[in-house]
């Protein structure tokens, strides 16, 4: 199976100490967002992971140093990590850009930079964050991560009825397609210099005229490239008609981020679940006596090929 790790909420930055119990447990729970009394049960042994696709936007320290404990199972893994250029009215809790910035650079210099995908997104616009605002800062942080990452994927908000009470305040649109054709041009041009290559996260608009693929975050190409298997990977039924993600098992929990990030469609409820126990099997929460648990199966993935010749 393919974990995610996770859309929900950022495991990375916020609870390492329970998802590196979890793997040293080799199970873990994990409630159904649309029944929130069924509870799936899920070995987490190394053969059944083949690839843990890793979403952050500040991996703890704690969390980038016990990676070594996935290398000693030979669990290989890549993250999604999203580094924008809103400031503190937009993405509450996130630290400042330097910081992350250099917290990505550590981490692509431990594992690769083939390995630490750069995301921009989401993508809108108001009084502040103008489209003269976004070729700036989007210039700025590509100037300093250019070295570690060899991907950027980037996507334009979507605003969800669950998350537009928390945006109405600061007056945030929705680009039209002159602005989503502009700026993806400008992107476009601006990697080019550093070969870096640009995609699209869920997104209908065509924009290969600019050499813009629509991207696939869990991605099969790169999970055969760093396992160095071929997978008969399916997409993702379970996500958006745009969404070119493959099949994946998510493990978190929505409404557990701390980063408080205005625009998150996995937090729209402002009372945070911070019933945070490391040690226990469910993350932010625990056992009820109307919960029904049930094992699942878990599907193993199909091996066109078992070893690919990659250097």
């Amino acid at each position: 199976m393919i974990l995610s790790v996770s859309r929900r909420t950022d495991i990375p930055a916020f609870f390492s100490d329970w998802f590196y119990n979890r793997i040293k447990e080799g199970k873990v729970y994990v409630r159904n967002p649309m029944n929130p009394h069924k509870i799936s049960s899920i070995t987490l042994s190394p053969d059944n992971i083949d690839c843990i696709v890793f979403w952050t936007k500040n991996p703890s320290e704690s969390f980038i140093s016990n990676l070594k404990y996935l290398d000693e199972l030979r669990i290989p893994y890549y993250f999604q990590f999203t580094i924008t250029s809103y400031n503190k009215n937009i993405e509450c809790n996130v630290p400042k850009k330097n910081e992350i910035i250099e917290k990505f650079i550590i981490l692509s210099n431990k594992i690769g930079k083939e390995k630490t995908i750069w995301r921009y997104d989401p993508i809108f616009f108001n009084e502040t964050y103008t489209l003269d605002y976004h070729k700036k800062y989007f210039l700025y942080l590509l100037e300093h991560l250019n070295q570690y990452t060899e991907k950027c994927i980037f996507s334009y908000i979507d605003i969800y009825k669950k998350i537009k009470r928390n945006i109405d305040s600061q007056n945030i649109i929705k680009l039209n397609e002159n602005n989503e054709i502009e700026i993806a041009s400008f992107m476009s041009q601006a990697v080019k210099e550093y070969g870096i290559s640009l995609e699209t996260c869920s997104e209908k608009i065509d924009l290969q005229s600019f050499g813009i693929k629509k991207g696939h975050c869990i991605d099969n190409n790169l999970i055969n490239k760093i396992t160095g298997k071929k997978f008969d990977l399916k997409k993702d039924k379970n996500q958006r008609l745009e969404c070119g993600c493959v099949e994946s098992i998510d493990i978190g929990t929505y409404n557990t981020c701390k980063h408080n990030c205005i625009y998150c469609y996995a937090n729209w409820n402002q009372k945070l679940n911070t019933n945070y126990n490391p040690d226990s099997l469910l993350l932010c929460s625990e056992i009820k006596a109307d919960d029904i648990i049930c094992e699942k199966k878990i599907k193993k993935l199909t091996l066109l090929q078992d070893e690919l010749p990659f250097d």
